[in-house]
């Protein structure tokens, strides 16, 4: 299996970042692969897909490229460089660390994501630029347009996992983050089930870097002095959509109202819930205090994040309508679709270090 070997220090250090970059390198690889692990993608994939394809199709040198650098389980490294996991990270600025990217190097991390030579067509010192300008088209036709949305899942996601570090520790907030992932013991992370060579993280910064596509990834920079690992988001976030609400409970609460008592089947932050119903900040913030001073959900701290969650009359409420009738769309969205997708790799070890693509869809290892 592929591990690394992580000390107390790296995981002091470590941390939850957004990252654009990451975000917009997700819905390239779900592009590249075409496959949707919901229905949310899927319409995604369907509105852009045709786009894409025409791109490809009048830049033959690029689609290689694409081809080569996000191969069954693997990604080029310069195509997927390691988060810094600084806040207010913007699109442009991680994108320039693709475009700086050395051209002897960036060939040579194609050959090893091929794991054999590489293309005539390919021998040529203009692969960052290409692979750069093709994210940034990827980034404002396909991701821009949503991204308050999507910023919105990420960070409800970041706060979920910060609240499992809370009450579980480390293996509880990396338990179920991306496939074949999970805290083994030792000072030992299990990254995939790939039999890749162990690598020493002792001391290094290490970012997580959650994504509303279902795609992950490992990655590091050449000198080994920075890791991260992109996620999908999990469970409801993932989906993230209209909530089907009965329709009773819907007439008798209010639609929206009726759909936060809904999904708080778990405790949520109000960041998730802005996140999961498309509604501002300040409309949870009101319809909670109507649902808390009716008794029907509680809350509780956990660390800096206000958990809330449904009571027993709450539960007995929610559960006395499950056979009635769902009320599609009880809280309208203000945002398209959401995302996932997938793609994995033949289990040969690295020749050398690079970037394990690992997806969360069908076709996972």
């Amino acid at each position: 299996m592929g591990w690394w070997e992580i000390n107390a220090d790296t995981l002091a250090s470590g941390r939850f970042a957004v990252s654009p970059l990451a975000e917009a390198t997700a819905c390239l690889k779900a592009l590249r692969w075409r496959r949707a692990a919901n229905p949310g993608e899927r319409a995604w994939l369907d509105a852009h897909l045709p786009a894409f394809r025409a791109r490809m199709a009048a830049d033959p040198v690029t689609a290689l490229l694409v081809r080569s650098a996000f191969v069954p389980g693997w990604n080029a490294d310069f195509v997927t460089p390691a988060q810094t996991g600084e806040p207010g990270a913007t699109f442009a600025g991680e994108l320039e660390r693709i475009r700086a990217a050395p051209p002897d190097a960036a060939r040579a991390d194609l050959a090893v994501a091929l794991d054999g030579p590489l293309p005539a067509a390919l021998d040529r010192d203009d692969l960052p630029d290409r692979a750069a300008d093709l994210i940034a088209w990827v980034w404002t036709e396909t991701v821009l347009p949503d991204w308050p949305r999507r910023h919105r899942i990420i960070e409800a996601e970041i706060v979920a996992r910060v609240a499992r570090l809370g009450q579980g520790g480390w293996a509880a907030a990396l338990a179920g983050m991306r496939p074949g992932m999970r805290w083994l013991g030792e000072n030992r992370l299990q990254i995939n089930t790939r039999d890749h060579p162990p690598r020493d993280l002792s001391g290094k910064p290490l970012v997580f870097v959650p994504v509303t596509v279902g795609q992950s990834w490992s990655s590091w920079d050449r000198e080994a002095s920075r890791y991260a690992i992109v996620y999908p988001c999990s469970g409801a976030l993932a989906g993230a959509g209209a909530v089907p609400v009965p329709g009773a409970l819907g007439a008798l609460l209010g639609p929206v109202r009726a759909s936060v008592l809904v999904l708080l089947d778990t405790p949520k932050s109000t960041t998730q819930l802005v996140a999961l119903t498309g509604r501002g900040l300040g409309s949870i913030g009101r319809h909670l205090k109507i649902l808390l001073d009716a008794r029907l959900v509680g809350r509780r701290r956990a660390g800096r994040s206000v958990l809330y969650y449904r009571t027993e009359a709450g539960e007995a409420l929610v559960a006395a309508q499950r056979d009635t009738a769902p009320q599609r769309g009880a809280a309208p969205q203000r945002g398209a679709a959401p995302q996932r997708g997938a793609a994995p790799r033949r289990g040969a070890a690295p020749r050398r270090g690079s970037s394990a693509g690992v997806s969360s869809g069908p076709s996972s290892a």
